[in-house]
């Protein structure tokens, strides 16, 4: 080894660590291990499946996509419990903002804390890669990391990926294994929601009241669509 050698080999890592902190802070979204949820590497769709998925539900008249800023846990809800009728692997993708995970800095579009939409794990090659489905906020199908990117308003904010089965973040600390599961309560939110009602809000509990009908319609609609698997009906072509 040359003399001076290992000093000029620390500058270099601290180099590289430097332009490494550099190049954390330019991105909008970082990827949260120690929220994220295991998937089963055995459990995918095809591309051609999900671009298909993404199709349908965008233009599934019981979504109100248009409906950006309210029950967005309602409709990754109920395109998961779809996906399980239909024997479709599902999981759910979240970001939220640094300022309320974390208490830093970083900030959602809208002024969101967080968001979440169902996620679909799709074969690529040797590997997998994650989609969301989401038409509230894009056009197409779009990978997790880009997707948690496009609502991101200011860095840093954070995504992960959580069991289908996981409904909402719990009201004190998050962490990884104290979210709320499915529950018959958390299903009638659900339906509300496909109706336009945040039934958890003043305002929502106020609509209860007047919108049973429309509540009620929206809960046979689903009921309905269980029962019709779209990729049995349609031949998906594989390339």
């Amino acid at each position: 080894m040359f003399p001076g050698s290992a000093v000029q080999e620390k500058m270099l890592r601290d180099e590289f660590t430097i332009f490494k902190q550099m190049d954390d802070l330019l991105l909008p979204t970082l990827f949260d291990y120690s929220l994220t949820d295991a998937t089963n590497t055995e459990h995918s769709v095809t591309r051609k499946e999900a671009e298909y998925l993404f199709s349908f539900f965008k233009e599934c008249p019981l979504f109100r996509w248009k409906d950006v800023h309210n029950n967005c846990e309602a409709r990754a809800e109920a395109v998961c419990l779809l996906l399980d009728a239909w024997h479709i692997p599902n999981y759910k993708g979240w970001v939220f903002s640094g300022a309320f995970l974390k208490n830093h800095i970083g900030g959602l579009k809208q002024f969101w804390n967080y968001h979440v939409a169902a996620l679909l794990q799709v074969k690529a090659n040797d590997a997998n890669e994650f989609y969301i489905i989401d038409p509230s906020t894009a056009t197409e199908l779009i990978l997790l990391n880009d997707w948690a990117a496009n609502v991101t308003e200011y860095p840093h904010s954070y995504h992960f990926i959580k069991n289908a089965g996981v409904y909402i973040f719990p009201s004190g600390a998050i962490g990884k294994y104290n979210w709320h599961r499915r529950s018959k309560q958390n299903k009638k939110w659900t339906i509300q929601g496909l109706a336009g009602i945040n039934g958890v809000t003043k305002t929502g509990k106020a609509q209860l009241m007047f919108q049973k009908k429309r509540i009620s319609n929206a809960g046979f609609d689903f009921e309905v669509l269980k029962k019709v698997n779209p990729l049995q009906n349609r031949f998906v072509v594989e390339i």
